[in-house]
């Protein structure tokens, strides 16, 4: 029958062969740094044990201790290989999330001294050890650091990659120790926030119980913009900035009657409270530029009495600069100098920002665009198609036909755009019968060279000719007399 010191040395073999299996198999580098503890204290048991067997010489007092020591060193080699392999991912390179390591640490030391009193009673030597724990926690910081630290990974109010605000610290966790936390702020520099501190502060955490973040933003409108007007508008602007979720929908509410406007709140979602400041911006962004299109005023605070000037209901050389740009329009070079005055006295003036989607592919549409200014990018089935500078002009189809949008125009750049509604264009047409006639060879050139892109970005057969039938559709649709 085996001894109790060869079992021991067995033991402190397996153990031995064991990690150093698990180091060499497992790709975490975390198990690999944490199994060196267990390695080298089972690898050392065996020498020692021998190494007493042979020192017949050494004083039986000392032997007893240093024998003693070996067994608690074997205990915590146990102990600690066998919380190492449990409560850690083996197979991932990755942070444990069930059992974090502050917890494993505890759970390592509790087990250590139970086995070391109940077990080996070692009493004074496991005394000797929890005060080495102690000291050591102490040298760190202070108990109280610890203890919080141990209750902030038991009760998880955050996790590593979480978004939290603490007192007046907000950041991203990127490690929870025993002494601190460590935040990344947004600035990218590192806050470390005693754990002690947290334990006493309101705890805001931004990635739960779910990952989107819900922002808002409040704007005044003028009392003279109906609120369902207001409210449609800042939908619309919230629709358009990229960094807002289509899901949960955003929404708008009427918060208050202020002294000079009418307060409106913009909720919106984003997927990651990290862009939250960018995402305010283009949402304001996109709500100035909204309501300057749909008219809408955001008024000036009312501090003292003033008088404003209201500015002229259209900027002086606007019709004549809009007439040149019809000029410089295939679509419109039919026209004399007067009809294309006339249609420019017509066409309104339209502000979008960079990102800001113009027109998009399938919906309704009534009106064309001609580019005063910057620069727009086409796409049709999220393919682009060319890119539009000054001069050049789209959504003409949908002013002829009231057909849906056949493509998306996004503004690549700030643009400044000449707007015409089917509205406008059927007055000017009524006006001047014979407009239409000299227009029809550019229009069925224009639909034939949009079929063709079409069909080319569909992957489809060359267009077909355009259909006689197509005029006659934009004569209904315009009113005019066959």
């Amino acid at each position: 029958m085996l001894s109790e010191l060869s079992l021991s040395v067995l033991a402190a073999l397996a153990v031995a062969a064991l990690s150093l299996a698990a180091r060499l198999l497992t790709p975490n580098r975390l198990v690999r740094r944490k199994l060196r503890t267990p390695l080298a204290l089972a690898a050392l048991f065996p020498l020692v044990a021998f190494g007493l067997e042979f020192a017949t010489a050494l004083d039986p007092a000392v032997a007893g201790a240093i024998r003693s020591l070996s067994y608690l060193g074997l205990a915590l080699a146990v102990i600690s290989f066998l919380v190492v392999v449990l409560a850690n991912p083996l197979r991932e390179d990755r942070p444990p999330t069930a059992v974090p390591n502050i917890l494993q640490d505890a759970i390592i030391a509790g087990a250590f001294v139970l086995v070391g009193t109940l077990l080996l009673r070692e009493k004074f030597l496991t005394t000797s050890a929890v005060g080495a724990v102690v000291v050591g926690f102490a040298l760190q910081d202070t108990l109280g650091n610890a203890f919080a630290g141990l209750a902030i990974q038991v009760e998880k109010p955050f996790r590593v990659g979480h978004w939290i605000r603490v007192g007046e610290h907000e950041g991203r966790v990127e490690e929870i120790t025993w002494r601190a936390t460590k935040l990344r702020t947004k600035e990218t520099n590192f806050v470390i926030v005693p754990n002690s501190t947290i334990a006493k502060e309101a705890i805001v955490n931004f990635s739960e119980p779910v990952v989107p973040t819900r922002l808002h933003v409040d704007v005044g409108a003028s009392y003279d913009a109906p609120p369902d007007v207001v409210k449609d508008a800042l939908l619309e602007a919230l629709r358009n900035a990229a960094p807002v979720l289509r899901a949960p929908a955003p929404t708008v509410l009427l918060t208050d009657f202020a002294a000079s406007s009418m307060t409106y709140r913009a909720r919106f979602w984003i997927a990651d409270f990290a862009g939250d400041e960018d995402a305010r911006d283009q949402v304001r962004v996109n709500i100035y530029y909204t309501f300057r299109r749909r008219g809408i005023e955001i008024p000036f605070p009312i501090q003292v009495e003033y008088e404003r000037e209201s500015a002229p209901p259209r900027a002086p050389g606007l019709t004549a600069e809009f007439a040149a740009l019809l000029g410089r329009s295939a679509l419109f070079a039919s026209l004399d100098d007067d009809e294309r005055g006339a249609l420019g006295a017509l066409g309104e003036e339209r502000l979008y920002t960079r990102g800001e989607s113009i027109i998009r592919e399938g919906e309704p549409g009534a009106s064309m665009f001609v580019i005063a200014a910057g620069q727009a990018d086409v796409t049709i089935a999220g393919a682009h198609v060319r890119t539009l500078g000054p001069g050049d002009f789209f959504g003409e189809m949908s002013l002829l036909t009231g057909e849906e949008r056949a493509a998306t125009v996004i503004a690549s750049q700030p643009c400044r755009l000449m707007e015409i509604t089917s509205d406008a264009f059927r007055r000017f047409v009524m006006a001047e019968p014979g407009v239409f006639e000299t227009m029809q060879p550019a229009v069925l050139a224009r639909r034939a060279e949009l079929l063709a892109v079409r069909e080319r970005v569909a992957a489809q057969h060359a267009a077909p000719l355009p259909d006689p039938s197509f005029l006659a559709q934009v004569r209904r649709f315009l009113h005019i007399a066959s």
